[in-house]
């Protein structure tokens, strides 16, 4: 997330500082960057909160984190890379414990 936020204000600074080539292209991509940001906030604060719908976005971001890292792997191995990949397993595992289930489905289960 946080890297999101600031990859957006790097943007936002080189447009207005003259250095971007097009401004539709960057203004896209700030719009995007904090949308993505926005969404992942909401769902980390779902998943304290024991919602169900919040695995789906996580899980989500971690598995196309995963696939970035995997193809940046074959052009070469650097330490964030590697630092990606394993925090993308690591989190789309833990999701997907027990216990984690369970806490985020208590929502979904009948009243008495």
């Amino acid at each position: 997330m946080v890297a999101l936020v600031v990859g957006a204000v790097v943007l936002l600074v080189e447009l207005f500082s003259g250095g971007s080539g097009s401004v539709g292209v960057s203004l896209f991509i700030v719009v995007f960057a904090l949308g993505v940001a926005a969404l992942l906030a909401a769902a980390v604060r779902g998943l304290l909160q024991g919602r169900r719908w919040a695995r789906s976005p996580v899980a989500t971001w971690q598995i196309l984190q995963g696939v970035v890292a995997v193809s940046s792997l074959q052009v070469g191995a650097t330490p964030w890379v590697v630092v990606a990949l394993v925090l993308a397993v690591v989190v789309l595992v833990l999701l997907m414990l027990r216990p984690v289930v369970e806490a985020t489905t208590r929502d979904a289960r009948p009243t008495g």
